[in-house]
């Protein structure tokens, strides 16, 4: 685990970079742009907070009502307490079908007193094989904690607590795909034991049954697409949306220092170090 001194340190830059991010905006209660698309006896609505849990005969899902072509989506979410290995939970946006466009965080359970994995990936057109997992610097069943993904023409951006943990350039010029069709945002909790936690060695215990997550912050920044099957996300590329615009092209100085800690002292696995998988990195891998 990263010393106390690297932690501090983070939480600093984070406390700056929070002050950037704050809004004032009210927030939407639930079912104002998200409904339950599976697991619908494992969901309890509140309307400001809304909890999904997992079973032993099921987990439970939810998603957005629109598509959208791009944004910056946020969500705060409480994880699983105690002995949660082998459970996955998951924030992502998703165009869904096999050759799917997808951008995920998945939070992989642990036994108690052992850190959660936090793993995010980059689908494009069915492809992923681009994890990358960290272990985050507090503990995430304790509190919520905010998580986001920026998605414009520039780059892709997951960030923790306003605390940029991954980036994905948009490389199309040297050969890279990225993400084009519609998204959606979706949740859920569900059984990952054949590979979530020790590579599917350590199962779920299902005394310890059922494991809740939490979420609330039900508002969305995004442009949102009327038919996602058919639509082009081009026009979701305008300036007129706020994070479009040249401020969010790049990492200021704040975030890239942050970003730098997590890099060298939180990340547990990066693709692009894995050189039995790529004895050659991949080229996108020159700008992560």
């Amino acid at each position: 685990m990263a010393s106390y001194n690297l932690t501090g340190k983070l939480v600093i830059v984070m406390l700056f970079i929070g002050g950037l991010f704050s809004s004032s905006k009210e927030q939407p209660i639930f079912d104002e742009n998200y409904s339950v698309n599976w697991g619908y006896e494992n969901v309890v609505n509140n309307g400001s907070e809304v909890q999904i849990f997992l079973s032993n005969t099921s987990g439970a899902g939810f998603e957005s009502k629109r598509a959208y072509g791009s944004g910056f989506f946020s969500v705060s979410l409480k994880l699983p307490a105690y002995d949660s290995a082998g459970v996955v939970t998951a924030y992502y946006l998703s165009s869904g079908g096999h050759e799917q466009d997808e951008l995920d965080f998945e939070f992989l359970g642990n036994r108690e007193n052992k850190p959660i994995t936090l793993q995010t990936n980059v689908f494009v057109n069915g492809y992923g094989g681009r994890e990358h997992r960290i272990h985050l610097w507090f503990d995430p069943t304790l509190d919520f904690h905010t998580y986001k993904i920026l998605w414009n023409q520039q780059h892709i951006v997951f960030f923790v607590d306003n605390i940029p943990i991954r980036y994905f350039k948009n490389n199309i010029n040297i050969g890279v795909s990225y993400p084009s069709k519609p998204m959606k945002i979706e949740a859920s909790i569900w059984d990952g034991s054949s590979w979530a936690t020790d590579g599917g060695k350590t199962k779920i215990i299902w005394s310890h049954a059922p494991f809740r997550a939490y979420f609330t912050g039900f508002n969305i920044d995004g442009c949102p697409i009327s038919n996602a099957r058919s639509a082009s996300i081009v026009p979701c590329n305008s300036p007129n949306y706020w994070w479009n615009t040249q401020k969010y092209w790049e990492l200021n100085s704040s975030e890239q220092k942050a970003y730098e800690i997590v890099k060298h002292h939180f990340v547990t696995y990066d693709y692009c170090n894995d050189k039995n998988r790529h004895p050659t990195p991949p080229p996108e891998c020159s700008d992560q």
